[in-house]
């Protein structure tokens, strides 16, 4: 279990769409809107889970056409939110010298992060691929070691998201000038945006 624990840490804290706005939002909104995008991804994860204990989750992965569908939307998705953290910094919409007029919810946040994680393909094949190889057939049921082996991968989940939110939030302390917050912004919106082709053209 420590080796599985051990490695789904290191699969969790590699970068991805979902980490990049786990820091971003931490960066902008602070620790509280940071976690609550983070409980939106493990939402999502759960429900994952609970498909892959239940047998659906080999039955998706094994959908070309599920996995296209999926893929598409997730392309998609993150296009979209890169292009308004873009048009948001050209804009004047983001800095620190003035509010949003319509400042962003915790709920917002969480609905953003939990759409990115359940329309991520690489996701699914976590709890496909990955997760299962540590599945021990003298142990028990399939559902039983699934569901135990999932909530150790949340628990991995929610460490290394952690991180990145923390460090989002540091940064945030630092009271940067309105033009490095505005670069920051770009940045983000550029990777996002480069994510987005990025899964678009993977063969996921």
């Amino acid at each position: 279990m420590w080796v599985f624990f051990g490695a789904s840490v290191l699969v969790a804290l590699t970068p991805g769409a979902n980490n990049l706005l786990g820091l971003h939002h931490g960066m902008t909104h602070g620790v509280r809107h940071g976690l609550a995008g983070l409980g939106g991804r493990l939402a999502a994860f759960t429900l994952l889970i609970a498909a892959v204990a239940a047998g659906l989750g080999q039955l998706l992965a094994a959908s070309e056409t599920a996995l296209t569908i999926i893929k598409w939307a997730g392309a998609a998705y993150l296009l979209y939110l890169g292009l308004r953290v873009l048009i948001a910094t050209f804009r004047g919409e983001t800095g620190t010298a003035e509010l949003p007029k319509t400042p962003t919810t915790a709920w917002r946040v969480t609905r953003k992060e939990f759409g990115v994680a359940i329309t991520n393909p690489k996701a699914i094949l976590i709890f496909t691929a990955f997760v299962p190889q540590f599945i021990d057939a003298g142990q028990g049921a399939f559902p039983a070691q699934i569901a135990l082996l999932g909530a150790v991968y949340l628990l991995a989940e929610f460490l290394a998201g952690s991180v990145y939110v923390g460090a989002g939030a540091a940064v945030k302390t630092v009271k940067l000038s309105r033009r490095a917050r505005r670069t920051l912004d770009r940045g983000t919106g550029v990777v996002l945006v480069g994510l987005a082709g990025v899964l678009a053209t993977s063969n996921a």
